[in-house]
């Protein structure tokens, strides 16, 4: 099989075919055949893993797809490299593709060559990332982090750069501003990011974990986890006109909402009005379920 075959793969060289247009050489590190703003086959072997990749977590299962349909239709869309000042090559975006064909043994990748500097290169992974909407909020927010402080950036400059609303960014940023335990749970799609944003907007971080731990055990929904937290910043404005002791009000009003929900066996909310007043809400599956509660209750 000559280079010009060889070079861009089976869904690649027969994109290339219908357009009449011809594949390059296999990149030669020595002679640099492949120059930049060209496309060609390049080993996997010469590819430097990309610094700012803003991607952490892989699907693994997504992976093994990916593998499969590259082990049966070729690459079809090439990964993009930039090469440097040295002549090296790193990988800007489509690192999936880079794991996937080596997982089915291919030692060669169609590959697109760019010129871009640090804050280029960075930018470009983000936004190719973005834009194909398969980061985690987490990584995104990192991502946006590390753009601001590296390249001295307000959030007003990124959401014109990044073609996202500041308010957007905002909200992305906050979310690392979560304990450890919940931005994890995140990365790892417990929750939503309906959710995250909610607890955000908790001061006191046992009460965001407290939350955390009732969304897994119960399956709150992201209303209900606003109506805790819109419930539980009431108390917050009486005790800024009383100063005084009872910080520990809501963690009292967490606590009882759990030992509520352990005694019945069902999700239990407590919504609590001025003046001291409120309501318990008991919520049951079935009429069966309602004759259980009932019974409990009568006890």
């Amino acid at each position: 099989m000559n280079a010009k075959k060889r070079a861009l793969g089976k869904g690649l060289s027969a994109l290339l075919n219908d357009s009449g247009m011809e594949a390059e050489p296999v990149y030669d590190a020595e002679k640099e055949l492949l120059a930049v703003g060209t496309i060609g086959l390049v080993p996997l072997d010469n590819i430097e893993a990309n610094p700012y990749q803003p991607r952490t977590d892989f699907d693994e299962e997504g992976l093994k797809e990916l593998a499969a349909s590259i082990k049966e239709q070729g690459v079809i869309q090439p990964v993009t490299l930039r090469k440097d000042d040295n002549g090296k090559l790193q990988l800007i975006s489509g690192e999936r593709r880079c794991k996937a064909s080596r997982m089915v043994g291919l030692t060669d990748i169609p590959a697109y060559i760019v010129k871009a500097d640090d804050h280029a290169m960075l930018e470009m992974a983000i936004v190719e990332n973005i834009q194909r909407e398969n980061l985690n909020p987490i990584e995104v927010a990192l991502g946006y982090k590390q753009l601001i402080s590296d390249y001295s950036l307000t959030q007003e400059m990124l959401s014109e750069r990044l073609g996202k609303s500041r308010s957007s960014i905002a909200n992305f940023l906050r979310l690392l501003n979560l304990p450890g335990e919940i931005q994890i749970g995140l990365r790892q799609e417990l929750i939503s990011m309906g959710h995250a944003r909610a607890l955000v907007g908790i001061e006191d971080v046992q009460t965001q974990l407290d939350i955390f731990h009732d969304i897994l055990a119960q399956g709150l929904s992201v209303r209900d986890v606003e109506e805790i937290v819109k419930n539980l910043s009431e108390p917050k404005k009486e005790n800024r006109k009383k100063p005084g002791p009872d910080h520990s009000e809501n963690e009292k009003f967490i606590k009882v909402q759990k030992e509520l929900s352990e005694i019945y066996g069902a999700k239990v909310q407590l919504k609590a009005k001025s003046g001291g007043k409120g309501s318990i809400v008991i919520n049951f599956s079935s009429g069966e379920d309602l004759e259980r509660i009932l019974n409990l209750i009568n006890k």
